[in-house]
């Protein structure tokens, strides 16, 4: 079970103070936070991609890269990398890239992003979501995998006899999660190739998680993949902690009340009983994450949202130190006990590795 954090990076004014970082000190604290992550014991940090104020982190790979000079065993991720509006060929070359730079430490999820605009800015149209999702990942899949690729589609000019560089790290492709929040098509997708499905499961209420990986289970094991228990699983969260709930609550509520994303909307009390919301004390942390289990089955990978509406850096890193000396020890003690010994481990790259080995 691999556990983690990511962001997505908002630039948001702090509600208690009402004073909002600059771009230049927000990017430096996501780097501090990643860099405290891996100090704490978690092991993944994963950053989103928009293009769009109040968002920074537009280049995962340039941020990635810099993590990975700084740090040592920490998984490198991304939240999500947009294969709608960004060219496969270019994906293909920036993350081999990643890969030989972090020694293998990389991997990635695929998604669409939630910002319509973002399709016109490159070049495409929102209504050809899903068929691009699944056109780039088409020719993104072949790229890491045959030297040589003849293509035609489409979504943008052919292929003639291109080999993309560097190659992946020793003949493994970057492990891929395909991210979705509502779309059965990307489970279709995740489970048609075998690769990993991330279920953002913070906004939507248990039973629909609950529903669309039970799909990418299902399908994963029609496609020879292995059991629906075998499929590679991960889902989003969202915690604040402190040693005393109640503090907890009262610290959080007005940066839950302004938040860009779910501000002015349901209660925090209303929301975190809809939803996976945890907010409270690390025992609370510790009985909601294990309850997924009970609606998801046996999964991979957990990240936590920790960094996001304005919350000061301060108080971020006390979180970190929160989930690595009280949170982290149990949930990997207890969702060890829980899994099965046919239910495999998240993806590594030295685990496809040796994979990969004849016997």
């Amino acid at each position: 079970m691999q556990f983690g954090i990511f962001t997505v990076g908002d630039v948001t004014p702090d509600p208690t103070t009402g004073r909002t970082p600059t771009e230049h000190e927000r990017i430096q604290a996501m780097t501090t936070i990643a860099v405290k992550a891996e100090e704490v014991g978690l092991d993944v940090f994963a950053t989103g991609e928009h293009h769009n104020e109040p968002f920074v982190p537009s280049s995962p790979t340039t941020m990635l890269g810099w993590i990975a000079a700084k740090t040592e065993k920490l998984l490198l991720s991304t939240a999500t990398t947009l294969i709608t509006t960004n060219d496969p060929v270019k994906i293909a070359e920036d993350y081999a890239m990643l890969q030989h730079l972090s020694g293998g430490r990389v991997d990635l999820m695929m998604g669409r992003g939630n910002t319509g605009p973002v399709y016109p800015w490159f070049g495409q149209d929102i209504r050809t979501g899903i068929p691009l999702a699944i056109e780039n990942y088409a020719l993104l899949h072949r790229l890491w995998r045959e030297r040589t690729v003849d293509w035609s589609g489409k979504f943008r000019t052919p292929l003639q006899s291109f080999t993309s560089t560097p190659r992946p790290l020793d003949g493994i492709p970057p492990f891929v999660w395909h991210g979705s929040i509502r779309s059965p098509e990307i489970a279709e997708q995740a489970a048609y190739y075998g690769d990993g499905y991330f279920a953002n499961h913070i906004f939507w209420p248990p039973s629909h998680t609950q529903r669309m990986v039970g799909l990418y289970r299902e399908r994963f094991a029609h496609y020879g993949h292995g059991d629906p228990d075998q499929a590679i699983v991960g889902l989003g969260g969202q915690v604040f902690i402190r040693p005393n709930s109640q503090d907890a609550v009262n610290e959080f509520r007005p940066y839950f009340d302004k938040a860009p994303v779910y501000g002015n909307g349901p209660s925090l009390e209303d929301f975190s009983r809809e939803t996976p919301l945890t907010v409270g004390s690390p025992q609370q942390v510790i009985d909601r994450t294990l309850g997924f289990r009970e609606y998801v089955g046996d999964y991979q990978r957990q990240l936590f949202l920790i960094d996001h509406a304005g919350l000061p850096l301060k108080t971020v890193l006390e979180q970190l130190d929160l989930l690595g000396e009280e949170v982290l020890p149990v949930l990997r003690r207890e969702f060890a006990s829980l899994k099965p010994a046919h239910v495999p481990e998240a993806p590594t790259h030295e685990s496809l590795r040796t994979a990969a080995v004849p016997a």
